[in-house]
C-alpha cells in the first residue's frame, strides 16, 4: 500500500489475518485527531494511519467502537432478517474499526510510543514479518486477544486439561458438544476419524476415552500445528495424530466424528470460517460421503447445534431428507442445552433463538 506522507510516497505491505483488502485512501493522522473525525473519516472510507501515541491510538480505536454501537434498534419481520441484519451490523462495524491502522517494523515491533510487545503475538497472527508492514490496529488488538488465549489455554473439563488455541483456529469456550462426544457410547476403540479437527479437542477426547488410535484432520495449516501441539500437551500424542486432508482421510474407521460449522451463511472473513458454512457444504458433504469411509457396522457422530433452525436458515426436514438421501439411519441422538452466556442475554438480538437452541450428537449407521 502507498500513501503520502510529509509531501513523500511512502510504501509498505499490507498485512491482514483475516484476508482484508488493502485500503486505497489512506492520510496520515497524529495525536490530534479526535473520535469524531475518525469516525468521520471511516464513514467516508479513509483508512487513518496512526503516528502517534499508541495508548491513544488504543482510544481512538474504543471511542470509534462506543459511537458504532448506537443506533435505532428495528425490529425485524422474521428471526432471519434480524439475523442478516446482526451480521451486516457486525461486518459493518469490523470495517469501520479496521480503518484505523498502525505500522508494523520487522522483529515484530509498532515504531509508536509507548507501544507494547507484540513480537509473538504478531507472529502467530502474521507470520515473519520481513519489512515494513502496516496492519489494522482493530486487528492487532485481536491477535493480541488470541495470544493471552492460546498463552493461558482454555480449561475442558472432559479432558481435565487445557486446549490451547492458535490464531484463526475455533477454539471451545462452549463445553456442551464436547461433553456430548465425552458421554456417547463408543461403537469401537479401535479408530477413530475426528473430520475437521480445529485445535484438536474433539480427537483428544477420544483418545484420552482409550480410542487407541485418532487420525484428525483439518483443511488448514494452522489447525494442524494446534491440533498437534495439544496432542502433545495433553500427552496424546502416540494416539492421536493430525494430517492436512480436505475432509476423511484415506482408509476406513468404525467411528468418524464431525462437528461442522453451524450456520448456513457466507463468512465475511477467514475467521468466520469456523462458524458459517455457505449453503451447508460441510455438512451434507460429511453426510454423503460418510458412508464409503466408514467400516461395517460403525458409526457416524454428527455434532451440530439447531441454532440454523431457530434462525430460519435451515429446517430440521432438511437435515433428515439430506441423512436418508445419503443412506443413513439414525441410531440415536442426543441433546442437550448450551450454557453459554449468550444464552441467557435479553439484550442480544438473537437471544430469542439461542435461548431455544440444542445441541446434539446424531449418532448415524449407514443403512
Amino acid at each position: 500500500m502507498t500513501w503520502a506522507e510529509a509531501g513523500h510516497s511512502r510504501t509498505a505491505r499490507w498485512r491482514s489475518a483475516n484476508g482484508r483488502p488493502a485500503p486505497v485512501r489512506i492520510e496520515v493522522v497524529t495525536d490530534s485527531l479526535t473520535a469524531d473525525e475518525a469516525h468521520r473519516m471511516a464513514s467516508q472510507g479513509i483508512a487513518m494511519l496512526w503516528q502517534g501515541d499508541f495508548h491513544n491510538a488504543r482510544q481512538i480505536l474504543n471511542a470509534m467502537d462506543r459511537r458504532l454501537g448506537t443506533g435505532k434498534k428495528k425490529v425485524a419481520d422474521t428471526p432471519a432478517d434480524e439475523f442478516y441484519r446482526h451480521r451486516q451490523a457486525r461486518s459493518h462495524r469490523a470495517r469501520m474499526l479496521g480503518l484505523l491502522l498502525i505500522p508494523l517494523d520487522p522483529g515484530p515491533v509498532v515504531p509508536l510510543r509507548r507501544s507494547p510487545d507484540v513480537r509473538q503475538a504478531a507472529e502467530e497472527a502474521y507470520g515473519d514479518i520481513g519489512g515494513p508492514s502496516v496492519v489494522s490496529l482493530h486487528e492487532l488488538v485481536g491477535a493480541i486477544g488470541a495470544h493471552q488465549w492460546r498463552k493461558n489455554g482454555v480449561y475442558v473439563e472432559a479432558l481435565q486439561g487445557r486446549i490451547h488455541p492458535h490464531y484463526g483456529t475455533f477454539f471451545p469456550t462452549r463445553s456442551e458438544y464436547v461433553d456430548l462426544v465425552a458421554a456417547a457410547p463408543l461403537p469401537s476403540d479401535t479408530l477413530a476419524f475426528d473430520v475437521g479437527t480445529g485445535t484438536g479437542v474433539l480427537g483428544a477426547v477420544l483418545a484420552r476415552r482409550g480410542v487407541k488410535r485418532v487420525v484428525a484432520t483439518d483443511n488448514e495449516p494452522r489447525a494442524i500445528a494446534c491440533a498437534t501441539e495439544n496432542f502433545r500437551h495433553l500427552g496424546v500424542q502416540d494416539r492421536a495424530e493430525a494430517v492436512l486432508a480436505d475432509m476423511f482421510p484415506a482408509g476406513r474407521a468404525p467411528l468418524i466424528v464431525c462437528n461442522p460449522p453451524w450456520i448456513p451463511a457466507t463468512p465475511h472473513s477467514s475467521l468466520d470460517n469456523a462458524v458459517y458454512d455457505p449453503g451447508s457444504r460441510m455438512l451434507f458433504r460429511f453426510l454423503n460421503e460418510l458412508s464409503g469411509h466408514l467400516e461395517p457396522g460403525g458409526e457416524g457422530w454428527l455434532v451440530l447445534s439447531d441454532l440454523a433452525e431457530h434462525l430460519g436458515l435451515r429446517t430440521r426436514e432438511q437435515l433428515l431428507g439430506a441423512i436418508d438421501a445419503a443412506g443413513l439411519s439414525v441410531l440415536e441422538r442426543l441433546d442437550t442445552r448450551p450454557t453459554h452466556p449468550k444464552a441467557s442475554d435479553r439484550n442480544d438480538p438473537l437471544f430469542a433463538a439461542r435461548a431455544a437452541e440444542v445441541t446434539s450428537l446424531w449418532r448415524l449407521a449407514v443403512r
